[in-house]
């Protein structure tokens, strides 16, 4: 079993809290150590991913932005509801044929 410096540790910890994108196995491999090390650390630092992580902060808004947000994410929402829906559809069509 290989001891890390506490240092090195607190560092790979700040790494995977910067990296929004970044998974700890692919931080754990640009770092040369086991994927449950690190995240071993990361547990006992505390250190999860901060809660919103990635979306922009929220601004105050009128009740008619707030309306409008609500509208596109639902929006959104039912456009990848419908992809969803028309690709399962290709898929089955596509197994009905002999």
């Amino acid at each position: 079993m290989k001891n890390y410096p506490p240092q090195f540790k607190a560092d790979a910890v700040a790494l995977y809290r910067s990296r929004p994108g970044a998974t700890i196995r692919q931080i754990a491999a640009d770092l040369g150590i086991n994927p449950e090390t690190l995240r071993n650390w990361i547990r006992a630092a505390g250190a999860g991913r901060p809660r919103g992580w990635g979306e922009a902060t929220p601004t105050p808004q009128s009740p008619l932005e707030a309306e409008l947000a609500a509208a596109r994410k639902r929006i959104r929402e039912l456009e990848e509801e419908r992809e969803i829906l028309r690709r399962a559809a290709k898929y089955f069509a596509g197994e009905t044929r002999w």
